[in-house]
């Protein structure tokens, strides 16, 4: 689950839930859920615990090291995938009659190659130089001083003064103040730009591959104090000097599987469940903080949605209610901002208007011992599940908590986005969530085959329903690990991988919504803080607080505005 934020939620050690069964027995109290369930299982039921105990153990195996989008571990789940789907006899309907559908996952930027020569001498690349992420890929020669800044040559730029005199500006921004200064040099003729730093003052300039600002067009270079001193210490002297800079985008695939049940009905039902996780953390969302790199299984996120939508294909395929078609999508890149589905709705396999609703799983594997509380979001999303949902079938299990936004840390987001009815089935967030420790011989199988059970009840009794009306409702915000007190109102698009903040959605009665920005507007400017990224859109949006007015810089096409805002809240 793509969340930002997260909370602990205590669980029940294993070796004390036979304990707990036999106390709560002898004093005459209500049974929990796997005491009472484990003994009087169905053979049926008992044939989906299996699946789902053998489904969970190995998509969170070690060899799977972490299903990360774009591994061998993302194709060995997606293969598994595609076994299930094809022993339960569903269709194949990725692109061009294949199980799989690709998306481009935007990797930042990568250096290819680079060299820089100084009087015929090879500085090392990273341990005496690097380019700068926004450098043009370029070849440069010249024989410039470095004391003189003369046009058709290239340029060194001393940072001392810079830093010295920002010390303590707290809306300084060391990378902001580069590219200004690239952008003023480029405009008087320098050919290239190479920065250092004679200062006392660390500036903890580094490589940053995540960086998506816009590319100059002119090499830039930022040089260590050793390889000042070393190659470049008489600033009065002219050097024969060659840059040679290669930067180009670097990208990985991820792949939905997707599988098709036919009934020759008017309106198909999408159920969903990422099936990708974290890696070893390379992406930065780990909440795991230790020195060595461990694998991160993902057993209840979310190897737990994708055995249930395994099973729920399973179950309809052997069902007698036809009036729906049913698509199992197990998606990818939802861990890195809902890449997988926002890509499929965008480039639908299936006739999109004909959708009928969306279900989506994503951890409902640690049904807590003690609450039962099963999170259902979505509720508002359409006037038929307030109906469906209070019949209170098989809820002796559960205790219901439902939310009735449509969006949130999910794939369902990206259908609601496309008016479709939507429903998110949730567990809750737990000790485990994003670290290593999410591992599958912690995940309540009993539990979870109860809530299998309650959403293809669900969608049975939906069966005579026919096609359901779409609501929209209230938006959810999300975050990043910035502290703020206002919000613009905007859901950001996660797979934008140009610089700026592309609104992805926007919420009713907002900043953003009443000053007039829309849906596919470029956020690039806060204030006076330049927007490139989500990160540092988070970082300007702490700088303000309820009440103040700002501006906002923005592209619509290729128009480029500014528009006034006031943060309510």
């Amino acid at each position: 689950m793509f969340v930002a934020h997260t909370f602990v939620a205590g669980i029940f050690p294993k070796y004390l839930l036979m304990m707990r069964c036999i106390l709560l027995a002898f004093f005459l109290l209500s049974v929990s859920l796997p005491c009472a369930l484990s003994q009087k299982l169905k053979k049926k039921d008992k044939a989906i615990l299996s699946n789902l105990e053998r489904e969970i153990q190995y998509l969170a195996d070690d060899k799977l090291e972490g299903r990360r989008v774009g591994t061998k571990g993302e194709k060995l789940a997606s293969e598994f995938i595609v076994g299930e789907f094809e022993k339960i006899g569903l269709q194949a309907k990725g692109v061009n009659n294949s199980w799989l559908q690709a998306f481009d996952v935007d990797d930042g930027r990568q250096i290819n190659n680079a060299h820089f020569f100084v009087n015929g001498k090879e500085l090392q690349l990273d341990k005496e130089y690097f380019p700068l992420p926004f450098s043009a890929t370029k070849t440069v020669e010249g024989s410039p001083a470095i004391a003189l800044q003369e046009s058709g040559v290239p340029w060194f730029i001393d940072l001392r003064d810079i830093i010295e005199s920002n010390q303590n500006n707290p809306h300084f921004n060391i990378n902001d103040a580069l590219r200004t200064k690239v952008k003023d040099s480029e405009k008087k003729g320098a050919t290239a730009v190479v920065f250092y730093n004679t200062s006392k003052i660390s500036d903890d300039i580094a490589y940053s591959p995540k960086d998506k600002s816009s590319v100059v067009n002119i090499p830039v270079l930022y040089v260590t104090k050793d390889a000042k001193k070393k190659y470049m210490k008489d600033e009065s002297a002219s050097m024969d000097v060659k840059i040679a800079v290669d930067i180009s985008e670097k990208k990985r695939t991820g792949y939905n599987v997707v599988g098709y049940l036919e009934n020759n009905a008017a309106n198909t039902v999408v159920i969903g469940a990422h099936y990708d996780h974290l890696g070893y953390g390379e992406d930065g969302n780990s909440l795991y903080r230790g020195a060595d790199k461990q694998i991160h299984n993902g057993a209840d996120d979310n190897a737990s949605g994708t055995a249930a939508l395994i099973e729920m294909a399973r179950l309809l395929k052997q069902s007698k209610s036809k009036k729906n078609n049913y698509l199992f999508i197990a998606f990818s890149g939802e861990e890195l901002g809902l890449f997988g589905s926002k890509y499929f709705t965008e480039h639908p396999t299936v006739d999109l208007s004909k959708v009928n609703y969306m279900i989506n799983m994503d951890m409902i594997g640690r049904l807590n011992d003690s609450s039962h509380a099963l999170t259902i979001g979505g509720y508002g999303t359409s006037p038929e599940w307030g109906e469906s949902l209070s019949n209170d079938r098989d809820t002796k299990y559960f205790t219901v908590k439902y939310d009735s936004s449509g969006t949130g840390p999910s794939d369902y987001t990206s259908f609601y986005r496309k008016n479709i009815p939507v429903l998110f089935f949730f567990t809750g967030l737990h000790s485990d969530y994003h670290k290593p420790t999410d591992d599958y011989d912690k995940i309540n199988y009993t539990g979870e085959l109860q809530i299998v059970k309650y959403i293809y009840g669900l969608v049975e009794n939906l069966n005579t329903k026919g096609k359901l009306v779409f609501a929209k409702t209230r938006e959810t915000q999300t975050t990043t690990s910035a502290r703020f007190s206002v919000t613009l109102g905007i859901m950001p698009d996660y797979t934008y991988s140009g610089s700026g903040v592309r609104i992805d959605g926007l919420s009713e009665g907002r900043p953003a919504e009443k000053a007039g920005l829309k849906v596919g507007d470029i956020i690039t400017k806060l204030g006076d803080y330049p927007v490139s990224s989500l990160e540092n859109y988070m970082q300007a949006l702490s700088k303000f607080k309820k009440g103040d007015k700002t501006t906002v810089g923005y592209t619509r096409g290729s128009d480029t505005a500014e528009i006034e805002v006031q943060f309510n809240q």
